[in-house]
């Protein structure tokens, strides 16, 4: 079977934290090799054959292999005893319109899809729960990882000074370029605009440096947070870019799971 190529951070001995590269599946073309996102017009076939080989190399079934299908809003998803109970159909509805979640579940990988926009994964090793977040420019504009870590507080008592996060590869301030309104919405959402943009022909923004902000707002520790040096658009050869291949391309995933 083919090996799933992926890229690892360093949480825990007891955390498996990564991202998965376009190398080591069976997709093709612009979907080639490693896909798993089942929502941007991909080879269900390729997709199942992928899904079995990062399962196989997780050593986990399928069914524990949750990612949601994402719409840029805020909303988060707890994946709990209940919801690994309910049958494929209601779970799939209920990670529908989903761009967070978190787990405090062993031998669960949650995960998010990207293509530029910014993952970031948290782990609170006090309570022993993670989540996995979809931050695109509208789910920064609207603050996911701040509301992502109000969710894991309220579910799990989380207190952000325990939580330490990685800000996974995407789209960086030299390639993400913005129009005027891109630039106002997050000068009218209070970003500091004089750190997070700067101006050439058009306006550019820092994707990784506003969630970075928003964590330390929140008060996670400096030290706590990790950051990609990956920029998917310059990368699109290694990581996929929808800017570079088109919406009609592959998809990083970016999982993070408690071994026990």
């Amino acid at each position: 079977m083919v090996k799933p190529v992926l890229h690892f951070y360093d949480f825990s001995q007891d955390v498996v934290a990564f991202s998965t590269t376009r190398q080591g599946g069976y997709s093709e073309g612009n979907y080639g090799q490693f896909n798993i996102n089942c929502y941007c017009g991909d080879s269900a076939e390729a997709i199942i054959q992928n899904r079995q080989a990062l399962c196989q190399l997780l050593q986990i079934d399928d069914r524990y292999l949750l990612m949601p299908h994402q719409v840029h809003l805020t909303e988060v998803a707890v994946i709990d005893d209940d919801f690994l109970c309910l049958a494929e159909k209601e779970r799939q509805q209920r990670l529908e319109g989903i761009d967070a979640i978190m787990t405090d579940r062993t031998g669960v990988c949650i995960g998010v899809s990207t293509a530029d926009c910014i993952p970031v994964l948290l782990y609170d090793g006090v309570h022993h729960a993670v989540c996995a977040i979809h931050a695109g420019w509208r789910g920064t504009v609207s603050r996911i990882v701040e509301q992502s870590i109000k969710a894991m507080t309220a579910t799990y008592g989380t207190n952000p000074i325990d939580v330490v996060a990685q800000i996974g590869p995407g789209i960086s301030l030299d390639s993400f370029e913005v129009g005027e309104e891109v630039y106002e919405a997050f000068a009218q959402a209070g970003f500091p605009m004089e750190q997070i943009s700067r101006r050439e022909a058009k306006w550019h923004i820092d994707l990784p440096a506003c969630n970075r902000l928003q964590l330390l707002a929140m008060g996670v520790k400096p030290e706590h947070i990790s950051v990609s040096d990956v920029c998917t658009y310059k990368a699109h050869d290694t990581f996929f870019s929808a800017r570079r291949l088109g919406i009609n391309s592959g998809r990083i995933f970016t999982g993070i799971m408690m071994k026990s």
